[in-house]
Formats: C-alpha cells, structure tokens, sequence
C-alpha cells in the first residue's frame, strides 16, 4: 500500500475489536506504521485479564499482527518495540514467547515495569514498524 510521505492514515484492525478509549489502533505517516499499546484483549472484547501471563503475552502478541496486517506491514518491519509488564519475574517467559513469535529479527526494544496496566493486564506491547 503506497501512501504519500505526508498523509497520516489511522487505522483499526478489523480482526480485534474496537478500540476502547479515544485513539486508533495504528497511525501511519511517513513510511512508518505506529502501533498503540495492545492488551490481551480477544477479537469479540474478552479481556484475557485472569489467564496466565504466558496466554497474555500470546494474545498481545497477536494483537500486534493483527495492527501491523492492517497498516500493510508485518511482524518483520518491526523498528521499535515496548514492552510493559507488571511483574519484571514474567520477563524471561515474554522473552521466550517474543524470541519465538519474532524469529530472527531483533528490533530495538525496552521493557519497562509498571505497578499497574488497564483492566489489570500482566503485559502490554506498543510498538514501530516500517511501512
């Protein structure tokens, strides 16, 4: 998909369900794809908030595929990644998850604790692609 250099497009992934506050789930502008931070929420609005981390993680993650398949890009054009969770113990599990969903390709990215994420989320994933 080509857009001009200046054009910002929102978009939301039509595979997750509406976004539940004031913003899209990717902004695109420039060539570059910004994805807004993903809970572990399913696609008909279930929020995965009691299920282990490990199926959190997964759902984030898939989340984000779905964002980055709706600005045009994937998984691979990943620039930028931002990880929240509210038990830094749960890393070393999201970096297993990650480094298998992610493969080879390793993207800059931090990790930053929080005493708490929305509806009592575990994790939450922002990100940066290429377009």
């Amino acid at each position: 998909m080509s857009l001009s250099m200046t054009e910002i497009v929102l978009r939301d992934s039509p595979e997750l369900s509406a976004p539940g506050g004031h913003y899209s789930h990717t902004a695109q502008y420039g060539g570059m794809a910004f994805v807004s931070g993903q809970l572990p929420i399913t696609s008909d609005g279930t929020r995965l908030v009691d299920e282990p981390f490990s199926v959190q993680a997964k759902q984030v993650l898939a989340n984000l595929d779905a964002c980055l398949a709706a600005a045009g890009t994937g998984r691979d054009r990943l620039l930028s990644v931002t990880v929240y969770v509210t038990d830094m113990g749960d890393w070393p599990e999201f970096d297993r998850i990650y480094r298998s969903w992610l493969g080879d390709h390793r993207p800059a990215r931090a990790v930053a604790g929080s005493s708490t994420l929305h509806f009592g989320a575990k994790v939450e994933v922002q990100a940066i692609a290429a377009g």
